[in-house]
Formats: C-alpha cells, structure tokens, sequence
C-alpha cells in the first residue's frame, strides 16, 4: 500500500492577482511558498488539513439540490470547513466571490453556505453543528 502524506489541489486560473487576492487575502489560506519563475506565476497556499471525498452522480445531484436548488457543481467540488458559514459567505462576496446559494443546516446537521470564487470555482463553506 502506498502512503499519502499530502493532498495537493491546482487551480489554473485566468487572473492569478485576483486568485491570490481571493484565496490568500480574503480566504486567509497562509502562503507556504512562491515559485513564480520567468516560465510562470505559483503560489502554495496552506489550506489546512485534506481529505478526499468520493461522490457518485446521484450523491452530487441530492447536494446540489439541497445547497442549490439544482444540479450546478462540475467534477470537481471544493469543500472548506469553516467557522461559520454564513459569515465566511459574507465575508467572500464582500471580497469578490458571487453568492450561489445562502446557508443552510442540511439533514446531517452541518450548515452549508456556496459561493463562485471570481475564477468561477464553486465553493462549499460548511460549518459543524455546535
């Protein structure tokens, strides 16, 4: 069996000063490093700690459906256990990110807020129950 030590997610976005903008400065994701050379621009963000998620069709549409109201989401989904749900929506719409869907508690008790960063990259802001 092979050990994995780390979960690494790359988004190639059109505007790398209003990614890291929204993802460094707004989100508060720390940097860890930048490798930005004359070949290219890239910075490693910590995102704290990772785990992978396995969905099929029918778990991706009944999420969609009950953070949005329809099927929205593409093959990829980001997921970020927040504090608070709700505010961390306000706060990333006040900071460019588009509102999809406001907060809500789903069935499993969590309360889930999505938000299109500026790249287009949908956003599930979860919070635990207290």
């Amino acid at each position: 069996m092979t050990e994995v030590q780390e979960l690494r997610i790359t988004l190639t976005v059109d505007d790398f000063d209003a990614a890291v903008a929204f993802y460094r400065d707004a989100l508060g994701l720390a940097q860890l490093e930048d490798w930005s050379s004359d070949d290219g621009r890239v910075l490693l963000l910590d995102a704290g700690r990772a785990t992978l998620e396995l969905f099929d069709e029918r778990q991706a549409a009944m999420v969609d459906d009950l953070e949005v109201g329809q099927r929205v989401s593409g093959k990829v989904r980001f997921a970020l256990r927040v504090p608070s749900a709700a505010d961390a929506s306000a706060a990333l719409v006040g900071a460019g990110a588009t509102s999809v869907a406001p907060a809500r508690t789903t069935p499993w008790g969590d309360t889930n807020a999505r938000v299109a960063a500026p790249d287009g990259m949908q956003l599930t802001l979860f919070s635990l129950p207290a």
